[in-house]
């Protein structure tokens, strides 16, 4: 036995394997957990060697052993995450395509491109434009912030400079190749060739009547804006009568208050640089004209009467078109037209009054109306009479006289007892015929049973009340000096429906 078997039990309480094996049950990983080192033995127990030297005999917690019963399962392992791509690589566009001029002035100058061919994963941020005179490789970048569309206008240059420009593309992997316009760009406004666009209706003389408003538009193209220049029968306009605006697009010729004297051809002349255009229009103030100079009566003849007269002095600025003649019988004042629109400066009045004496006066007439006064002949002129003896035709009387005739005869009528009735026929002759009613070839006479008309020729006989010896024929007979006519009917009289129903 020996003598001291306490530090054996000492080594046993301590019982390291166990804790090595709970170690691993709360890792989440997968990985086995690192084995701890073995606990070293007391130095004041020289004995308990053995009992360490068997501790490594116990199973390492790398195996997979069984747990003991009272131990927790270990935890599942998790999938492991996929492994991102390479990002790509940042490389910039191509250069951007088909750089133009648009369009150009004295201070700036507009440029048009299309977006790059290829771009990239990477994309495209904007542009970077850039310039320098010609002759130097001075580039500057013109925009601050990168140009988003593919129009950018360069602003603020100096006139007559010769610029070099180009455009660079931008993105993350940097700039692309520059596209540059072949040629140096001068900074000047291009220059078109100016043209008067003269309206239709000017093309031809212009008419106004004296105190319209006279305002007139004609339009003109040219680049840049041409110097508009007005003449009036090749002489400076007069500021005071005839107004000028022009804008970029057309000029105005204004007058408020139209005279005769602003009639003329009016010249507008555009200018750009050396090259010019001009165009005419011709202006025509009018008024009414004046009346004729002089009339005059040449001859006076019969019933006729010869007058001449000269064309009036003041025409009204225009051509005179006709002219009105007027006569005025000296009994009565009265003016009558008797010519107008008349084109010839002579003319025979006809048709005049025997016995009577006339004045006459003769108007002027131009395409703005009749004159408002007029030239009187200072002669007048009396149309005499004549020994004529008037015999008038003789005409036969015509005989109207006319035997009686019935134009329209009596008409056979039937009747119901107690309903009165009509019968009517119209007869003419001259004279007036005599008419005469009769009943079966008996005349009635004033019998108050009938009632005779005759009114115009229309003849009637009513018959009151008729009873059942009312009917029979009855005649109309009419008589006048030159013969006589008559016309019969025959009228029934017949019994009411309802008495005969009652009977039976």
């Amino acid at each position: 036995m020996p003598s001291k078997p306490a530090p054996i039990k000492k080594a046993a309480k301590k019982e390291p394997a166990k804790k090595e094996e709970k170690a691993p049950e709360p890792a989440p990983a997968p990985e086995p957990v690192p084995e701890a080192p073995p606990a070293e033995p007391a130095p004041a127990e020289p004995e308990a060697a053995p009992a360490e030297a068997e501790a490594p005999a116990a199973p390492p917690a790398e195996e997979p052993t069984a747990p003991p019963p009272d131990a927790e399962a270990p935890a599942p392992e998790e999938p492991k995450a996929p492994t991102p791509p390479p990002p790509p690589p940042k490389e910039p566009t191509s250069a951007p395509l088909d750089l133009f001029i648009e369009d150009k002035n004295d201070t700036s100058v507009a440029i048009i491109w299309s977006q790059p061919e290829t771009v990239g994963p990477t994309g495209l941020d904007g542009y970077t434009i850039e310039i320098c005179k010609d002759g130097t490789e001075d580039w500057k970048a013109v925009n601050e912030e990168l140009q988003k569309s593919c129009r950018y206008v360069i602003k603020n240059q100096t006139t007559g400079d010769r610029l070099k420009i180009r455009v660079v593309a931008v993105n993350a992997g940097g700039r692309s190749p520059p596209i540059t316009l072949p040629e140096a760009v001068l900074v000047k406004e291009v220059a078109d060739r100016p043209k008067v666009r003269l309206p239709r209706y000017l093309r031809q003389r212009y008419v106004a009547n004296v105190g319209d408003k006279i305002n007139l538009t004609i339009p003109f193209t040219g680049k840049p804006k041409p110097v508009v220049t007005w003449t009036k029968n090749g002489q400076p306009l007069d500021t005071k009568r005839v107004n000028i605006r022009s804008t970029e697009r057309d000029s105005i010729l204004f007058i408020r208050t139209s005279e005769r004297d602003d009639s003329g051809v009016y010249e507008m002349c555009v200018k750009v640089d050396d090259f010019e255009d001009k165009a005419s229009l011709i202006l025509q103030i009018v008024e009414l004209p004046g009346p004729p100079a002089s009339v005059k009566i040449v001859d006076t003849w019969g019933f006729n009467v010869a007058l001449e007269w000269t064309a009036p002095t003041d025409t009204g600025n225009t051509v005179i078109t006709g002219y009105t003649v007027q006569k005025a019988d000296k009994k009565t004042g009265d003016w009558f037209t008797v010519v107008e629109h008349y084109h010839r400066l002579n003319a025979t009045i006809s048709d005049l009054i025997m016995g009577n004496t006339y004045k006459f006066r003769v108007f002027s007439e131009n395409k703005c109306g009749i004159s408002e006064s007029c030239t009187v002949a200072k002669e007048e002129a009396k149309i005499l009479k004549t020994d004529i003896d008037y015999k008038p035709p003789e005409y036969k009387e015509h005989d109207f006289a006319e035997p009686p005739k019935f134009t329209t005869s009596l008409a056979d009528r039937s009747t119901t007892t107690g309903y009165s009735t009509k019968l009517l026929c119209s007869v003419r002759g001259s004279p007036k015929p005599k008419v005469q009613w009769m009943k079966n070839q008996m005349i009635l006479g004033d019998d108050p049973k009938y009632r005779q008309i005759c009114v115009q020729g229309i003849c009637s006989l009513e018959i009151r009340r008729p009873g059942n010896f009312d009917g029979g024929v009855y005649s109309c007979k009419a008589m006048n000096d030159h013969g006589e006519a008559t016309v019969s009917c025959k009228l029934e009289v017949k019994q009411p429906v309802v008495a005969d129903a009652e009977k039976k």
